[in-house]
């Protein structure tokens, strides 16, 4: 049996969905108090309106610092320091209309932007919940109808899939655990 660590790379940043689908499926599931910590993530393009949109906007990641205080967005600057953002205050609604190029060409004003965005309140909580008839770690947003459910790829490696209520479709991502 293939090493799910080596499945995961051989099917990339760009997959087809039922691939994308089939190895979450047979991925094992993860407790929701195993994965706290930070957590930088890259997506895995399926053709959901959302691919490409998260990483060119200077998406970094997750932190889960307990069960139930979790920053689902981090984001990265220009300089490299990581701030958590409020879900609530992103554009979700332009998913699958702004093309990926042009949020990269936005980002400078998104940095301008930083401190409308930037949180100190948590936005999300974990809970371990079925989903695809597996009970495994989920993260549930506290403003917005998302939940990201989590299956472990390896110690250090989460694969997401965002179920939105919006796009009925999964929207796949990757975490690894920041050392």
């Amino acid at each position: 049996m293939t090493n799910p660590l080596t499945t995961l790379r051989e099917l990339g940043v760009r997959a087809d969905a039922a691939d994308a689908l089939a190895f979450f499926d047979s991925l094992a599931a993860v407790d929701a108090a195993a994965i706290t910590g930070r957590w930088h993530g890259w997506e895995i393009a399926t053709g959901h309106p959302l691919d490409g949109l998260l990483e060119p906007s200077g998406w970094y990641g997750k932190q889960f610092d307990d069960i139930d205080h979790v920053h689902p967005l981090l984001f990265r600057t220009a300089s490299g320091a990581i701030y958590p953002v409020s879900p609530r205050r992103m554009p979700l609604g332009l998913a699958g209309r702004v093309p990926p190029s042009l949020v990269e060409r936005a980002k400078p004003i998104s940095g301008r932007m930083r401190p409308l965005l930037r949180t100190r309140r948590h936005g999300a909580r974990l809970r371990n919940v079925e989903h695809r008839g597996v009970v495994s770690a989920a993260m549930v947003y506290d403003d917005l109808p998302i939940i990201d459910v989590f299956r472990r790829v390896d110690a250090d490696t989460l694969l997401g899939v965002m179920d939105y209520r919006e796009h009925p479709a999964p929207y796949f991502f990757v975490l690894e655990r920041d050392a």
